[in-house]
């Protein structure tokens, strides 16, 4: 901001000395023009003088209407004061005094200061203008930049009226929100997984117990009968499945707070959700020389999470991309009752039909994702998304080609 203001000083200082310059150029032009005047009408006047020779007594009444600027003509006298203007001229060896007036155009002058002052109105203006809704919102946006990189999420952004960058800032303060929504769900999601752990581990270490002295009665011959040792075998057996279901337990929930994926229910076109992904991945399939190809299909209403579906299509195309042999990508859609289906093809599958039950459990990755990076998730948060969106999704491999369907319900 300070050198923003030493910048309009600046300018302003620049602008006055620019109207200085512009006056007294204009006055020395002024002077210079009426100067050339008056010394052409001495010169005719002394020729005049020279030519009649006048007496003294006759030059009062010497007539001074051919001339603009000269208003008398006398014989000088060093000691008579004179309020004029004037030039000494030598005619015939006696020394003429030669009076003049020049008009000045003070319009002009008056045109051009006053030019000169709406430009400087103006520019104050605009320099105005750029400060209050330019430099001033960037410099909210800077704090709040710098808040948000020190982690203090609590001060909100003031509102902005400005349509340069109102929406911009209201944009910033929602990403502020959510990033601070985010953190309070990330430390009750620590507290619940804390409470959880020691809930469980609290609830294993009985049947753990249990396991431990029916293996060492074992080991130590305790038993002493068949009946006795199969009702220890018996109880080992029981308090290995109440462990396996607190593990369980625990992976569904660590499944469920992972990945926390919200979808808001809504109506979308068909339309929307393919050209959005033919037009993001049709110049990047071209780089790799991809052809990709979109068949015809009939428009309808959708219903689910336009975003969250085009999330699904965008990992589909993505796992196509990385595990295909770079030939091609199709996409097509189907009817099926009251669904819609879209399916994504792609050219170079080595994948086992075996497998395909597996593919969309969260960290599993088939037999064709040797050296190439993941965390097989992707499969899993389509499928997620789209039960949360009653619909479904499956995969199929046909001779070489991998086909994932997406089935959507109709609005």
């Amino acid at each position: 901001m300070n050198k923003y203001r030493s910048f309009v000083s600046v300018v302003l200082i620049l602008e006055i000395l620019l109207a200085l310059a512009c006056n007294g150029l204009y006055i020395a032009g002024e002077r210079s023009e009426g100067g050339r005047m008056y010394r052409v009408e001495a010169n005719r006047a002394a020729m005049e003088l020279e030519k009649h020779a006048f007496p003294e007594d006759e030059l009062a009444d010497m007539d001074l209407s051919a001339y603009e600027s000269i208003v008398r003509i006398s014989r000088f006298d060093a000691g008579e004061a004179c309020n004029n203007d004037y030039v000494v001229k030598e005619v015939n060896g006696v020394l003429y005094r030669i009076e003049y007036r020049t008009e000045r155009d003070f319009y002009g002058l008056f045109c051009i200061n006053a030019t000169l002052f709406v430009m400087m109105f103006i520019t104050g203006i605009v320099l105005f203008y750029v400060h209050k809704k330019v430099l001033k919102p960037f410099h909210a946006m800077s704090s709040l930049s710098y808040e948000l990189a020190k982690g203090n999420l609590s001060a909100p952004v003031k509102e902005e009226k400005s349509k340069l960058f109102g929406r911009f800032l209201w944009g910033m303060d929602m990403l502020r929100e959510k990033l601070e929504d985010n953190k309070e769900k990330e430390l009750e999601f620590q507290r619940e997984r804390k409470t959880l752990i020691l809930s469980l581990s609290h609830d294993i270490k009985t049947p753990l117990s249990s396991i431990d002295l029916y293996a060492r009665a074992l080991s130590g011959g305790l038993y002493e009968t068949q009946e006795k040792r199969d009702e220890a075998l018996s109880g080992i057996t029981r308090n290995v499945r109440e462990i396996k279901k607190y593990v369980d337990e625990i992976v569904t929930a660590s499944r469920e707070d992972f990945l926390n994926l919200e979808v808001f229910s809504g109506e979308f076109y068909l339309s929307e959700v393919i050209r959005t992904t033919e037009d993001y991945y049709r110049d990047k399939l071209s780089v790799i020389h991809t052809r990709m190809d979109v068949e015809r299909f009939s428009d309808c209403l959708l219903k689910g999470d336009k975003n969250r579906l085009i999330e699904v299509l965008q990992n589909i195309m993505e796992n196509a991309v990385k595990y295909g042999d770079g030939d091609f990508i199709k996409i097509r859609c189907g009817e099926e009752e009251d669904c819609k289906l879209i399916q994504i093809e792609n050219s170079g599958c080595s994948l086992q039909v075996e497998e395909l039950p597996n593919l969309f459990d969260s960290f599993y990755r088939g037999s064709n994702s040797h050296g190439i990076k993941g965390n097989g998730l992707g499969l899993y948060i389509c499928k997620s998304l789209m039960h949360k969106m009653d619909g479904e999704i499956y995969a199929q491999v046909k001779k070489g080609i991998f086909c994932v369907t997406v089935v959507v319900r109709k609005a």
